[in-house]
């Protein structure tokens, strides 16, 4: 279970708890972790976020395109969108999700698509248009790290729509439709925000005192069985 209570599911079936596929190909899921979000730094701190998402992207094996701050039913929330190479095979799975953390937990909205028959079209079109030399690019966020696949402009959204079959174009098209259906659930949304210094634990209780000897039995004066 998340705390994603409602979202549109338009176009999509249920394969097992939590995902989903539609006929293009794309995979959606939701998850819930209950651990401390293990974002590099802050949603307010934007460029050691991007700096790190991209680190730790490349050190997986895979690639950032884009990281992009945002809200997901009002609470505060990074986009990111990555590439990685298909396990088998030629061609590229694209992952878009929005990670929505808090103080102690955070949920996950994730939709991906892989690249089929026909792959490298789009990035072999583009390169053609825009020549060798400004097709591929440092990375924005980090262009001083190295990187696992190469950053280039054929992922840049601006040619989504001519390439309206492409993976990536239906990954973003599909988290910009879906996003703004998201409801949270209220005690998710109630927790602290992710950065909030945890809540130092109570100190052990005293010991309670020691009880009180019993008082010695009175000596009456009436007393007549002795």
């Amino acid at each position: 279970m998340t705390p994603i209570t409602n979202l549109d599911l338009t176009g999509f079936t249920e394969r097992e708890a939590d995902v989903w596929t539609d006929e293009h190909g794309l995979v959606l899921s939701l998850h819930f972790f209950g651990l401390v979000p293990d974002l590099p730094a802050t949603l307010d701190d934007l460029d050691d976020l991007r700096r790190g998402l991209t680190r730790l992207t490349a050190e997986a094996g895979a690639g950032l395109i884009e990281a992009v701050p945002g809200e997901v039913d009002a609470l505060p929330a990074v986009r990111q969108l990555i590439k990685v190479r298909k396990s088998s095979g030629h061609g590229q799975v694209f992952l878009g999700s929005w990670t929505v953390p808090r103080a102690t937990c955070s949920t996950v909205l994730k939709i991906q698509a892989a690249e089929q028959q026909m792959t490298g079209l789009r990035e072999a079109v583009i390169a053609d248009r825009v020549g060798p030399a400004d097709y591929f690019r440092p990375h924005p966020y980090a262009p001083d790290l190295p990187r696992a696949l190469p950053y280039h402009v054929a992922d840049h959204e601006e040619w989504d729509a001519q390439f309206p079959d492409h993976p990536l174009t239906l990954v973003r098209a599909a988290l910009r439709r879906i996003t703004p259906t998201v409801t949270l659930h209220e005690q998710f949304k109630a927790l602290p925000p992710f950065g909030t210094p945890p809540v130092p634990p109570a100190p052990p209780a005293a010991p309670a005192p020691p009880a009180a000897p019993p008082a010695p039995a009175s000596r009456r004066w009436f007393r007549r069985d002795r």
